[in-house]
């Protein structure tokens, strides 16, 4: 991330095919010692490449990626193991912390800071 990153500002700063020692620059200047092979994967592949377009197109790719997967691959695996069992801790967890709210509020004990 740190050579796309290095090359991205590159770019933007007027050098629109940032060449290693162009990146390696930048990485030397914040104590970064660049990897070549790394650095020649990131050059090879934006190489040519409109970095606008690149970012774009990135951009598009992250529009179909699901948010919030994991959550609901959570539930329809809990609802397929145990059915109802997955709500009912649901419900449980939220009445403690209903309660660990009302205990929280009841450590003033009635005596605000300013009364």
């Amino acid at each position: 991330m740190r050579y796309v990153a290095a090359y991205l500002l590159a770019s933007l700063g007027g050098n629109e095919n940032p060449e290693a020692k162009d990146i390696k620059k930048i990485l030397d200047s914040v104590g970064i010692e660049a990897d070549d092979t790394r650095l020649e994967k990131v050059i090879s592949e934006l190489k040519g490449k409109n970095v606008n377009e690149v970012i774009a197109t990135g951009y598009g790719k992250l529009a179909s990626v699901p948010a919030g997967g994991a959550v609901a691959v959570a539930s329809s695996a809990a609802a397929g193991s145990g059915g109802a069992a997955a709500p009912a801790a649901a419900a449980e967890e939220k009445k403690e912390e209903k309660k660990e709210e009302s205990e929280e509020s009841d450590d003033d004990m009635g005596f605000g800071l300013f009364d």
